[in-house]
Order: structure tokens, then C-alpha cells, then sequence
């Protein structure tokens, strides 16, 4: 017969061990979700900054608004008036930088040499907003 002691002692130690596993697995859980990200950023810019070889991209374009994020960085850029910094949305989810070749695969993306901005051009109503994405990886073991 097992005594009060040791029931207690029992069910101390199962409860510590259920503890234990429950926060591994939620730990495991929620890095395992973000292992990689993309940063998409706007910025609005002046007409006397669109390259002359640029091809621009209307905000309401289909292509445009099927990549994630994309739509909600051009209205904050425009919102809070991005003309010196860059308006940014981080995708945190498994294949977020995926987001990152959709970009410059499914539109028009200007890859800037002398001048200009990298990034798709986006006609904005009246104003002109430049988006580009970066992301990256997080790897589950060190480079040797």
C-alpha cells in the first residue's frame, strides 16, 4: 500500500515531468514556426527619382496583391509620408522568404546600378513607392 508520502512524492515528480514537456514542446513549437522571415519595405520617392528605364506597377495590380504583406507596406509608406526611411512589414512564418523571389519574379523588379532604388515601382495614386524585400533563414545547425 502506498503511503501519503510517497503519493505525493509520485505525483510531484509526474507533474514536474509534464511541466517540463510541455514547455519543451511549445519551445520547439514556436521556433520551429518563424524559421524563416521577410522584410518587405516601402518607400515613397519623388517623380525626379524614377529611373528613366523603370517599368512602374499600378497599386491595384493583381500580381501586386498576392504577395503577402505587400499591400500593407505601399499604405504605410504612403500613410506615414516614407520619403527618408523605408516603411517595413516582417513575415515570420515557414517559407515567409519565399516572399522575397515572388517579388522579383512575378513583377517588374529594377535592379538599380548607377541610380534609383532596387525594387518594383509602384504608382500609388498620385505618388510613386518603391518596394523591395529581403529575407532569410534561420538554420537549425551551425556552418562549420
Amino acid at each position: 500500500m502506498i503511503r501519503g508520502k510517497d503519493m505525493a512524492l509520485s505525483l510531484l515528480a509526474v507533474g514536474t515531468a509534464a511541466v517540463a514537456g510541455y514547455v519543451l514542446s511549445s519551445d520547439r513549437s514556436a521556433t520551429g514556426a518563424s524559421r524563416s522571415k521577410a522584410d518587405l519595405g516601402a518607400r515613397v520617392i519623388g517623380p525626379d527619382e524614377v529611373p528613366d528605364d523603370v517599368t512602374v506597377v499600378d497599386a491595384s495590380a493583381e500580381r501586386l496583391g498576392r504577395i503577402p504583406g505587400a499591400r500593407q507596406a505601399l499604405d504605410r509608406a504612403v500613410r506615414n509620408g516614407a520619403h527618408e526611411e523605408w516603411e517595413h512589414v516582417t513575415l515570420e512564418r515557414d517559407g515567409a522568404w519565399s516572399v522575397v523571389d515572388r517579388i522579383r519574379q512575378s513583377l517588374p523588379y529594377y535592379d538599380a546600378d548607377d541610380h534609383g532604388y532596387n525594387g518594383v515601382y509602384v504608382r500609388y495614386n498620385d505618388r510613386i513607392v518603391v518596394l523591395d524585400a529581403i529575407g532569410w533563414a534561420r538554420l537549425e545547425e551551425p556552418i562549420a
